[in-house]
């Protein structure tokens, strides 16, 4: 393993714009920060460009030492506790980061299993929040639109909590591309000439879509809607927060799934 002990070294400095969210390198380089996201990575059997260690607490913590095992020592950089300090974007860090590349997406030529499409959805923490949503629905495609978060970033890795190791993600996905290769019906939220959600009966596998935080969705997905949706709620309240309403939608989708299963 090789020891860092200077801010000033060419790597650390890499390493750090990537940690404050610059696009580094292409296809960009991402920063995961702590065990979870980090054994997740590993588990799914993607490559490491580096692993960096704060140096005191490998030596004294068996799950760190036990991560630098999977590793080849040439990717292990050991680090001060305050250079890693630097790099951490959480509180309290775990003394462990990864430098890794960011996985290209498949192109996919028919859309038939149940996903969702994120059109302009800007706030990462919405982004990361739908993406833990809908994997936990188990949905395993995501499709991003131009002018989403990038999937990547800080805030939306923590928002999402490891999901985007259960699902495969799609980004810079336009409305056009999405749309030619739609193979299942597509449901979007809207206020008008839509039908409760509790009155429609959810094909087995659908396509989803979730608007711009303040625009909604876009007229073009709209009109290529088989049904729109909105949920009931009372009048004196204003609409949910996207994150909030997807979950809504999903899960009832979910249900009524396990429910057709279990007739």
């Amino acid at each position: 393993m090789k020891a860092i002990s200077s801010k000033d070294n060419p790597t650390f400095k890499q390493v750090l714009r990537v940690a404050q969210g610059k696009k580094v390198g292409s296809p960009p380089y991402v920063w995961l920060e702590g065990l979870n996201l980090s054994r997740a990575w590993l588990d799914a059997g993607y490559s490491v460009e580096y692993a960096l260690f704060d140096e005191s607490r490998l030596t004294a913590d068996s799950a760190l030492q036990a991560v630098a095992a999977r590793l080849d020592p040439q990717q292990c950089l050991l680090l001060s506790g305050g250079l890693m300090r630097q790099l951490s974007q959480v509180g309290q860090g775990q003394g462990i980061g990864l430098l890794v590349t960011a996985p290209s997406s498949t192109d996919q030529w028919c859309i038939t299993q149940s996903c969702v499409y994120l059109d302009r959805v800007q706030d990462p923490g919405n982004v990361g929040t739908l993406l833990r949503t809908m994997a936990a629905a188990g949905i395993e495609q995501a499709y991003l639109s131009p002018g989403c978060a990038w999937v990547w970033s800080q805030k939306v890795l923590r928002s999402a909590q490891g999901a985007h190791f259960a699902m495969r993600l799609h980004e810079g996905v336009s409305i056009e591309h999405f749309l030619e290769r739609l193979a299942i019906p597509l449901y979007a939220t809207a206020l008008e000439h839509a039908r409760s959600l509790y009155e429609v009966d959810l094909a087995p596998q659908a396509a989803w879509v979730f608007g711009n935080e303040g625009q909604g969705v876009a007229e073009a997905l709209l009109q290529a809607a088989d049904q729109r949706v909105f949920i009931p709620q009372v009048p004196t309240v204003e609409s949910l927060n996207v994150a909030a309403a997807a979950a809504i939608c999903v899960f009832e989708h979910r249900r009524q799934r396990l429910a057709q299963v279990s007739d």
